[in-house]
């Protein structure tokens, strides 16, 4: 019975460790959605999209330090100031760099990363902060077997799988979804139709950031965050997105999740393995399946 006990014991460990590892995917998948909804529309790799996430979580910061209001309720502002900038951003700078060439955005998007972080850094310093959210942090659903969940990556995972099966509602059943999908196949015919493609580009841009905002809030709620950090977010997104496939939405969720599971696998059988294990785990799946998982079917 004892032996019996302990293997039932640790299966439940193992229950657990992968059940917090796709919790933590749909935070991954939050910060990959709108890396994936601005290169399916206009075929721009933002190397700024990790600092923009940074950005947000330090614009919930001077929210709730200002108002003294609970850091998920500050998504009420963060969102569309986020949404704001990115429209100014893409109508006023990075719509002039698109072309066939693609080395004029990654260069200006570039530097619009290090902008970021030193001007962060200028600001805030390079001391790590955190939004607390109160009891909602501690607070856990108990679903038996000794297995509990977190409220808060419960939310975090709910509002992952909200956001891209809003972004699959709006791509495929509204009159914007269906600009964003014109121009994104034939730019100059979307224009002859009556587009005004800088005008689209920019939306796309500001529904990205609007998507970055919640992204930065959960990030701010759920970790210590400093100017440095948003390298390594671009990482997690970019890695998601491949792994998902290139255009799925979907796609971005199950490659977050994938991420996340191994991260929390690895951590369990070393700590020291927790991030290498999410990269090794994108490397099979790049090797395996170059297209990624879910890949955008060409029609």
């Amino acid at each position: 019975m004892p032996i019996c006990t302990q293997n039932v014991g640790r299966v439940m460990e193992w229950l657990n460790t992968i059940l917090q590892g796709v919790l933590l995917g749909g935070l991954y998948a939050m910060f990959a959605a709108g890396l994936s909804l601005i290169f399916g529309v206009m075929r721009l790799v933002n190397i700024a999209h990790g600092d923009l996430i940074v950005l947000a979580a330090y614009i919930a910061l001077v929210t709730v330090e200002t108002l003294g209001i609970n850091p998920l309720t500050s998504l009420v502002i963060v969102v569309p100031v986020m949404a704001a900038i990115g429209y100014v951003l893409q109508r006023g700078l990075l719509n002039r760099t698109l072309g066939d060439d693609l080395l004029p955005p990654l260069l200006v998007t570039f530097g619009l990363s290090v902008i970021i972080q030193n001007a962060l850094l200028e600001f805030f310093t390079a001391d790590s902060r955190k939004l607390n959210a109160g009891q909602v942090e501690i607070a856990s659903i108990h679903i038996g077997g000794g297995l509990a969940v977190g409220v808060l990556p419960l939310i975090q995972f709910a509002l992952a799988v909200a956001v891209i099966a809003a972004l699959q509602w709006l791509f495929y059943r509204t009159a914007l979804g269906r600009a964003f999908r014109a121009t994104s196949d034939d730019q100059p015919v979307a224009q002859l139709m009556g587009l005004n493609n800088s005008h689209v580009f920019a939306l796309a841009m500001a529904l990205s950031l609007a998507i970055v905002a919640v992204a930065g809030v959960l990030l701010a709620v759920r970790a210590n965050f400093d100017p440095s950090i948003g390298p390594a977010r671009l990482i997690f997104g970019f890695e998601a997105v491949i792994i998902g496939g290139l255009g799925s939405m979907w796609g971005t969720l199950a490659g977050g999740v994938i991420i996340g599971v191994a991260q929390a696998i690895g951590a369990k059988l070393d700590p020291g393995w927790n991030l290498l294990a999410g990269h090794i785990a994108f490397l099979l799946v790049l090797a395996l399946r170059p297209e990624g998982l879910f890949p955008k079917v060409q029609g």
